[in-house]
């Protein structure tokens, strides 16, 4: 089985993309999603993570309020990695027993991880192919404020704490423009994915 490993930066339309390799055949774990189930009450990080952050995280129904963890961590880069230890391994796992399943039932077909901070976690060496996402800056800033609701600053703070697209270049395979119309980037998704499935695994 191929793994592709599938990042970009903040709004850049990664689910977009890892969407629509999927429509074409690939296997899609989204490691966001992964990351909301580990934080469930039935999820194995929920109690730790309680545990570090305090009650005040939590809805009334028990279960944890994701604005109100990011909070306590924005900005705060130990408290981030603090948090990322609590989580990321039970994630890590999750991934690897799926791409275990889909190699088991697909052994020739192509598995995408979609995650944003596989460059910066070196967590990119562990796949074929890697690749990028990406889209101009004002357009990350729109399509933030249109789906996070959060305000300017807040948004250009988070893209700042990201590595540059730029550097994040340099790791990539294949890049994937979403700065153009739908139609344009599904093509480029397209010719991406004819690509991989000429790579012989």
């Amino acid at each position: 089985m191929l793994k592709v490993g599938l990042t970009g930066g903040l709004a850049c339309g990664k689910t977009f993309v890892g969407e629509a390799l999927a429509d074409l055949g690939c296997h899609l774990i989204q490691a966001d999603e992964l990351g909301h189930r580990v934080l469930l009450p039935s999820g194995e990080a929920y109690a730790d993570v309680v545990r570090e952050f305090g009650p005040g995280i939590l809805n009334e129904d028990g279960t944890i309020d994701r604005k109100r963890l990011a909070a306590e961590v924005f900005g705060k880069p130990e408290r981030l990695q603090t948090l990322n230890r609590l989580v990321h391994p039970h994630v890590f796992r999750r991934e690897k027993e799926l791409i275990g399943q889909f190699a088991q039932a697909d052994p020739r077909g192509i598995v995408v991880v979609e995650a944003a901070i596989l460059i910066e976690a070196g967590t990119y060496k562990t796949y074929d192919r890697l690749i990028l996402v990406e889209c101009r800056e004002e357009q990350q800033i729109e399509r933030s404020l249109k789906r996070d609701h959060a305000d300017r600053t807040e948004v250009l703070a988070r893209i700042r704490r990201q590595m540059p697209m730029a550097e994040k270049r340099k790791f990539a395979d294949y890049v994937i423009d979403t700065s153009g119309s739908k139609e344009q980037t599904l093509c480029r998704v397209r010719e991406v994915y004819d690509a991989l499935r000429r790579i012989e695994v």
